[in-house]
């Protein structure tokens, strides 16, 4: 990774392993902040209520140095740290992988445990497809609504991307922009008569 450009995946991807009854079922998602991967998890337990594991692994940022890595209660380090091995692998970052597992009535073993959990998100990156992107640096913007076409506009130009918006008579949105240019679109962004520009904490 150098110049704030990194390999992530395009797009949500799934996959499944099984193993003696057991059944892995893989999520790879997109991720820009630590909100979406508690967004996702709260989605995949509302689905999947009867599953006995949720495990979890991510890599966040352009140093990747934002990781976590979730056994839930699996044996320890032998769900969220082959999970967070494929990830790693691949060179990838701003990814989550989720594991479901149902339970089949036979023990498999840490060893036997280790390799469905790298089998179930192998198969969920090989769903979707790597690509290089740019970093982006997260801003909550606040403005009145006669500016919106303003704000709107230049966000467009810079290839920004709005990751959350309330449009009312006042105006909110959270926006990710490009690294390199970050500087000049949050200064053009705060020309604009009555735009507040924020920095947002990952």
């Amino acid at each position: 990774m150098k110049d704030g450009v990194y390999t992530t995946i395009a797009a949500p991807g799934v996959g499944e392993f099984k193993d003696r009854g057991s059944k892995f079922l893989g999520f790879a998602y997109p991720i820009n902040n630590l909100g979406q991967v508690k967004g996702h998890m709260a989605d995949l337990k509302k689905l999947h209520p009867k599953a006995v594991h949720h495990c979890f692994a991510y890599r966040l940022g352009l140093d990747g140095l934002q990781f976590r890595a979730n056994d839930d209660g699996e044996p320890s380090g032998s769900a969220g740290k082959p999970m967070l091995g494929q990830i790693d692998s691949h060179g990838l970052t701003n990814v989550l992988v989720v594991v479901v597992r149902y339970f089949g009535g036979t023990l498999l073993g840490v060893p036997g445990l280790i390799n469905a959990y790298k089998q179930a998100v192998a198969a969920a990156l090989a769903d979707t497809a790597f690509v290089e992107r740019e970093l982006e640096l997260v801003f909550d913007i606040e403005f009145d609504y006669p500016v919106i076409g303003d704000v709107l506009q230049l966000l467009k130009h810079a290839g920004a991307t709005i990751l959350e918006k309330d449009f009312q008579l006042f105006c909110r949105a959270t926006v990710g922009i490009p690294f390199g240019i970050c500087e000049t679109v949050v200064a053009k962004l705060e020309d604009i008569q009555s735009v507040k520009v924020a920095a947002k904490s990952p």
